[in-house]
């Protein structure tokens, strides 16, 4: 099957995902600056969750870079990656909505977790559907180390968040400079096979 149905979904599905959590913007029915530094939390956590969104769009997009065709696997590997992306908005709400109190913090930290583990999922499926392709599974092996660096900062965040929700919070931004800049191996590997 052609990759270019499964990118289109994805990336319309990520593009929903966006414009839901700016409609929970909402805005204030005062002038004041009273008024904005209330909504600064539920502005905080859609910054986050924006930044978040577009390193998974921009990740997403190197990796199926690598794949010319998707068999069933790495098809469903996909819906649960959007499937656990799809509960950002919801997350970054309840988070912002509230404060940062510590339960909402400790539930976007196991939406980040499993957000991060389904896309761990789909790299394997990719993985397996090619494995004669030494340069990608090297690539592939190189970004391991950010994901389970990511991973122990995200489960270490869950319980922390019951006692210091906003060091839980410094932990999501630590993640999220990790992977800011979208990881190059994969467009190495792929300049490398051709």
């Amino acid at each position: 099957m052609n990759k270019t149905r499964l990118e289109a979904f994805s990336d319309g599905v990520l593009a929903i995902i966006i414009t839901i959590m700016v409609l929970e913007l909402k805005v204030p029915h005062e002038a004041s600056f009273e008024a904005l530094r209330q909504l600064l939390p539920v502005f905080i956590s859609y910054i986050m969750s924006f930044v978040y969104i577009g390193i998974y769009w921009g990740n997403h997009h190197h990796l199926l870079h690598a794949v010319k065709q998707v068999n069933s696997r790495i098809m469903w590997s996909n819906m649960g990656l959007l499937f656990f992306l799809s509960l950002v908005p919801f997350s970054t709400a309840w988070m912002g909505v509230n404060h940062f109190a510590p339960l909402p913090v400790a539930v976007y930290g196991v939406n980040m977790v499993l957000a991060g583990l389904s896309y761990s999922i789909l790299e394997t499926a990719i993985r397996k559907h090619y494995p004669h392709s030494t340069a990608l599974t090297e690539a592939l092996k190189r970004q391991k180390k950010k994901e389970y660096i990511s991973t122990v900062i995200y489960v270490t965040s869950i319980p922390c968040a019951f006692f210091y929700p906003l060091v839980s919070a410094m932990c999501f931004v630590v993640v999220s400079i990790l992977w800011v800049i979208p990881d190059k191996h994969i467009e190495q590997a792929l300049k490398e096979e051709v």
